[in-house]
């Protein structure tokens, strides 16, 4: 298998692919046994049974999406039917699905194949020439299920097919092609409901935010770490201590062509409209907040001096009590109410009501 693909095709990857992937491949384990019973006879160091587990399954299917010129855009994917002893597909069914697909998306086309694993196998060729009679040039979007706590980047590999001669015979091999993560809006959405999940193991709301937290830091940490690296590169390109690059300079001059387009005036204006729009809902709560508050207070204005209303005799004492509290909750202005209890004409009232200050 080559390093790298020379194509210069560009592949973008949906997030769809992947949770379609990872969703197959978690039904397809869960409906195996993934250990076996411990051989009778069989002993270590401490006589205990050597439980021998089964290989990880491989699942397989096809990848649907667009290609516009030198671009592959990858939108979604359908599970094939395969025959692991015989390699082969099972036609009928790849046929009925494609038809199924064909007319929810017409535009969609079938770009390849996907499967599991750690790196792609000699018999994955099988696969790879029998989908070459629908396309040419099929992708192969490999999957690894292993969890690596280290590994930084996404499990999920990219493979093209080349013809290279290799011992004087022409033979098809698969090399490795980079890509990059395209979402729609839908899918941020859905992304996003995904990481904010309960965890099953019952986090509380304190670990979860934590472990938001965290991601966002060592986002940061690796975009920081990135900028810096190309500055450094940059730097010595400058010096000379590199041989000068021009595709790797029109790619920064792109990349801070962007930037000025932040400072533009219709980013200003949506962005105080959203600064704008939270405001006034952390308002709205605020003014919420304080009407319960002040119908507490009345309930007890109420119950205090409820008969000394039907006496007569204190009724405009308590309506200017009322008046000078509802004030202070309307301007969020609890020192001036505090303020207000030292005098010494509401002192008497309001520890009546309990509220001492």
């Amino acid at each position: 298998m080559a390093s790298s693909s020379s194509s210069g095709l560009t592949f973008k990857l949906h997030p769809l692919v992947i949770v379609n992937i990872s969703d197959h491949y978690t039904r397809v384990k869960s409906q195996m046994n993934p250990t076996l019973a411990p051989h009778n006879n069989a002993t270590n160091n401490g006589g205990d049974g050597v439980v021998s587990s089964l290989p990880p399954p491989r699942v397989f299917g096809c990848v649907i999406g667009v290609q516009k010129g030198r671009t592959v855009e990858i939108f979604n994917s359908f599970e094939l039917l395969y025959d692991p002893s015989t390699h082969s597909l099972d036609r009928p069914f790849l046929e009925k699905k494609q038809e199924l697909y064909k007319k929810v998306f017409p535009h969609f086309y079938i770009l390849g194949w996907y499967s599991t694993g750690s790196d792609a196998e000699e018999s994955d060729m099988h696969i790879h020439k029998a989908l070459m009679d629908i396309n040419e040039s099929p992708v192969y979007v490999l999957l690894n299920p292993a969890i690596n706590h280290s590994q930084k980047d996404l499990p999920v590999s990219i493979f093209e097919s080349e013809l290279h001669v290799i011992d004087g015979i022409p033979q098809l091999i698969f090399v490795r092609s980079s890509y990059t993560i395209e979402t729609v809006e839908a899918e941020r959405i859905s992304v996003d409901h995904v990481a904010h999940l309960k965890p099953s193991d019952g986090g509380s709301a304190a670990t979860q935010l934590a472990a938001n937290l965290t991601g966002i830091h060592s986002a940061i940490k690796m975009l920081h770490s990135r900028i810096k690296v190309l500055h450094h590169y940059l730097l010595a390109m400058e010096k000379g201590d590199v041989p000068c690059e021009n595709s790797l300079l029109r790619q920064v001059s792109s990349l801070l062509r962007r930037l000025p387009a932040i400072e533009s005036g219709k980013f200003q204006d949506d962005f105080l409209m959203e600064y704008n729009d939270t405001l006034l809902i952390s308002y709205l709560a605020m003014l919420t907040n304080c009407s319960s508050a002040m119908n507490d207070l009345v309930d007890k204005f109420s119950t205090a001096y409820d008969r000394h209303t039907r006496r007569g005799g204190r009724t405009a004492f308590s309506e200017c009590c009322l008046v000078l509290v509802s004030r202070c909750l309307v301007l969020d202005s609890f020192d001036a109410l505090f303020q207000l209890c030292r005098h010494r004409f509401l002192s008497s009232s309001l520890c009546c009501l309990g509220i001492g200050y």
